[in-house]
Order: structure tokens, then C-alpha cells, then sequence
């Protein structure tokens, strides 16, 4: 391995920022659903760590990430946009799932964030912080460009191409890791080199791990620890808890690290995830959905913060955020300039210091105009073959309604009374629904919002009702079986 990590220090000299700008570590999972960690009720995955450092700060329980998957969800969060300003809306361009089955024309969108809006990261740069990526980055084939000093892995590709195991093909810093080197401990260790080498200067690090997306490869010293233990009645998947606990290993050696260096009083700790969780592999009841449908299952993600001296521990709150919050959250915590462009986010920085009435009055937005397949399994999306059909929702309070573009469709929920999406009032409270309707209308035209109105030609409702019978029969069969495995000794 080249010695980047060490001579990134001397190149840059030492900063000059003053003691009130804290460094800042982001820690972004993907597909980390919103009950994998033991704080929020996991009984199978372990977390001891991410617990640790959640009850030190303040937990969100309402807490979402901008999409359902994951290259429009980052895109907001490194541009502080909503989807319809970027126009990424799905991970690449192309129309997903059976062309029989999609009855509009997707909006193919964009692949690569526009170099022109001015990311976070660029803000904090040029405020004086060093910064790093470590991980995933899925918004083009280099992020160093978008304002990071070092890069650790990150390409255009959104899952590690060969496994979590050597080689890492393409993959920057991660040529010369031991053979046997799990890639989430790899990624974890150069952050860990990367804040020693910089104990001096104000940082920011972005560590966005591959963790747990696909291929689901198990810590391989971890998997029979796992494999011997009692499955719990919500997560039993043994390679997924292994890919938890290497997670948390790892942000304990970075936390571990941090104090031996007393750099913990003065580093602002973010711990979030892109969307929601992988459907095949692990479940985030009482929400409806995973990871690819706009149900909260799909977008509600855990989320907390520690700031020592700001914070107090243990704080919880039920107030809602999203991704684009942060992109002004950390500029505010670095003193940095706004930049001159479009912004959809709130800080969160006066909420942290006890303004609670800062982010109350306002509405959340999402828009997909595109399709995303179905999982083929326990059917939790709206119709058995997509995820997520073309669609935009908003949520303001306890109300959250989606519109379905394809038939005009509305779903109402209170999340209050109705937490898992359960109990669709649409029909029953058209006077809620017109309300929203118009908000949500008023911000797609706002934000000039691409809607998909052209019928695709090779759309077929005649093999659209084959297919739907034929998906509802297998689901059924895969609804048997997983509550035998969940009733099971």
C-alpha cells in the first residue's frame, strides 16, 4: 500500500482552525435497516458500539434517508437536493423489471452527480477540514473531484464487484490489503491510520461503508458464532449479523482510537443509513417495506448524533429528518459558507442545542418516477412484481401519502395510530388527501419535478395479470415458510 494516508498529512500542512469547528465523523451504512442495531431492537445482531455511541448522544427514531435505494439517496445527501433537482432517481438509467409490466415510460435521470453543485464536503475543504471517503461512492468514477482530499475505495460501483474479500479490483488503497483481510475491517483500518495521521488538524471523514449490501458474504470467523445462536423472532440471518458485528468492530477500533488520540471531546459523531433494509435478509417490523418501496420500511432508517458538550446523553427525540438535512448540518458545525445554489435541507444544529421547534413546521418529500423490481419475496411493496412503481409521497406531521403516477392513486396513512401502513384512509378522508395533494403539487412544480406521462407501448395488462398471479401464489409459499422459521425452537 502507497503511504497516502501519512503524506496527505504533509502535503496539506496543519490546519488553523480554531477549537469550536469539532472534526466530524460520518458513519453511512448501506442498506442498514432500521431495526439492525440492538438499540433499536434487533435480537439476533449484535452492536454494542453503535449502542454505546447512541445512548451518548441523541437516537432519531424518525429519521429518513432522501430515497428507497441507493445512488438518488446518496446524491441527496452529498447535494442537499431532493431527487428532481440531480435527477438521479434509481441506481443507472435504464427501465427496470418486465416491460409487459410498466405501464408509463420511466424518467431515465441521471447516473453521475453534476460536478457543478457544491457538495459538503467541498464546503467543509474549503473551510479548512482535510477530508476523506471511505467506502462506497456511486455518484461517478472518482469523488476526489467533489471535494475529498483522500479517496478509500470509492468508484462507481455500488457494491464491492469481487466480494468483501481480496482482491479489490479498481478499488483506490485497497490493491495491497492481506488476503485474508475482511473489507470492512480493511476500509475501518485506514480510517483509523487517516485520523492518527491527522490527530493534528481539523477532519472530516466520511466513512461509507459497503456494509451490508450484497454479495452477503459472512465474517468467516464470525459465521459459527453465529450459526450456534438461538435465531430471534425478527433477524436470524447468520451472514448478515456477521457483516453487522464487523461493522461495529470496526467503529469501535475508530472509537477506541479517537480516545487513546483525546480527540473524542472534539469530534461530532453521525451514524446513518441510505435506505432501508435488504427484504431477503432482514426485516424492520412494525414498518412495512425494505429497501426499494417507499413504505416506511424502505426510507425510515436509524440515525443519532454525539456531540459532546452539546448533546446531552440519552436524548431521544421523534421529530423527523432526512438526508439533505446534513449537507447544511455540517457546514454549520464547520463554519463554513452556503453555497450559491438550490437547497432543499434544514440544519440540524439549532435543533441539536435545544431549539426544538426548529425543524417542527415543515413537510418531507420524496419523488420516484421510475420502477424498481419486486424482490420476488414476502409481498410488502404495492403490487407483487415492483418494489416501487412511479410515484412521489409527502409527509407532514403524523400524515405520510404517497401518489401512484400510473393510475393516480392515493394511500393515506397516520403514522401515529399506524405505524406499519396498515389502515389506507384515502377513501375515508378526502378533505386529508386533497390537502397534501396540493403541497406535494406545489413542490413537484417547484422543484420542476420530471413526471412520467407517456404510455409505454409495450405494456400488456393481459401478461401483467399472469404475472401477478403467478408472483401471489410463490408469495404465499414464502409467507408459510417464513413464520415456520420465526415460530421454530
Amino acid at each position: 500500500m502507497k503511504n497516502s494516508l501519512i503524506l496527505l498529512l504533509i502535503a496539506l500542512g496543519t490546519s488553523t482552525l480554531t477549537a469550536k469547528t469539532p472534526n466530524i465523523l460520518f458513519i453511512f451504512l448501506d442498506d442498514f435497516g432500521w431495526r439492525d442495531t440492538s438499540y433499536m431492537g434487533s435480537d439476533f445482531y449484535e452492536t454494542p458500539n453503535l449502542d454505546k455511541l447512541a445512548s451518548e448522544g441523541m437516537v432519531f427514531t424518525d429519521a429518513y434517508a432522501c430515497a428507497a435505494n441507493c445512488a438518488p439517496s446518496r446524491a441527496c445527501l452529498l447535494s442537499g437536493q431532493y431527487t428532481p433537482r440531480h435527477e438521479i432517481y434509481n441506481v443507472g438509467t435504464k427501465p427496470r423489471g418486465n416491460s409487459q409490466h410498466r405501464r408509463l415510460e420511466h424518467i431515465p435521470g441521471k447516473s453521475t452527480l453534476d460536478p457543478n453543485i457544491k457538495t459538503w464536503a467541498q464546503s467543509l475543504k474549503e473551510a479548512g477540514y482535510i477530508t476523506a471517503t471511505m467506502g462506497k461512492w456511486h455518484l461517478s468514477e472518482d469523488p476526489l473531484p467533489y471535494g475529498f482530499d483522500l479517496n478509500v475505495g470509492g468508484t462507481h460501483s455500488g457494491s464491492p464487484p469481487r466480494g468483501y474479500y481480496p482482491p479489490h479490483p479498481r478499488a483506490p488503497e485497497l490493491q495491497d490489503v492481506p488476503d485474508d483481510e475482511y473489507l470492512t475491517d480493511s476500509i475501518c483500518n485506514r480510517a483509523v491510520q487517516f485520523i492518527r495521521a491527522n490527530q493534528d488538524n481539523k477532519w472530516a471523514l466520511y466513512l461509507t461503508l459497503f456494509a451490508v449490501h450484497t454479495p452477503l458474504n459472512a465474517k468467516k470467523e464470525l459465521a459459527a458464532k453465529y450459526k450456534s445462536k438461538m435465531p430471534g423472532d425478527l433477524h436470524n440471518h447468520v451472514a448478515m449479523a456477521t457483516m453487522v458485528q464487523a461493522v461495529d468492530d470496526g467503529v469501535g477500533r475508530i472509537v477506541a482510537t479517537l480516545k487513546k488520540l483525546n480527540l473524542s471531546k472534539n469530534t461530532v459523531v453521525f451514524f446513518f443509513s441510505d435506505n432501508g433494509g435488504y427484504g431477503p435478509a432482514t426485516d424492520m417490523a412494525p414498518l412495512k417495506g425494505y429497501k426499494g418501496t417507499y413504505y416506511e420500511g424502505g426510507i425510515r432508517v436509524p440515525f443519532f448524533v454525539k456531540w459532546p458538550g452539546v448533546i446531552k446523553p440519552g436524548s431521544r427525540t421523534s421529530e423527523p429528518m432526512i438526508g439533505v438535512d446534513l449537507h447544511p448540518t455540517f457546514r454549520e458545525i464547520a463554519g463554513a459558507r452556503t453555497p450559491g445554489q438550490a437547497k432543499d435541507g434544514l440544519s440540524l444544529v439549532p435543533f441539536l442545542k435545544g431549539d426544538t421547534e426548529h425543524i417542527a413546521d415543515r413537510a418531507l418529500f420524496w419523488h420516484f418516477p421510475a420502477y424498481l423490481q419486486s424482490y420476488q419475496v414476502i409481498g410488502e411493496q404495492r403490487d407483487p412484481l415492483f418494489r416501487s412503481r412511479p410515484c412521489s409521497i409527502i409527509r407532514r406531521g403524523d400524515w405520510k401519502l404517497h401518489h401512484y403516477l400510473e393510475d393516480d392513486a392515493h394511500e393515506l396513512y397516520n403514522l401515529k395510530d399506524d405505524i406499519g401502513e396498515s389502515n389506507n384512509l384515502a377513501g375515508r378522508m378526502p378533505g386529508k388527501v386533497a390537502q397534501l395533494r396540493n403541497e406535494l403539487d406545489a413542490w413537484r412544480s417547484r422543484v420542476k419535478a420530471a413526471m412520467p406521462r407517456r404510455r409505454n407501448p409495450e405494456f400488456d395488462a393481459q401478461a401483467e395479470t399472469v404475472a401477478i398471479k403467478a408472483m401471489l401464489k410463490r408469495m404465499e409459499g414464502q409467507a408459510g415458510n417464513k413464520k415456520k422459521q420465526r415460530t421454530k425452537p
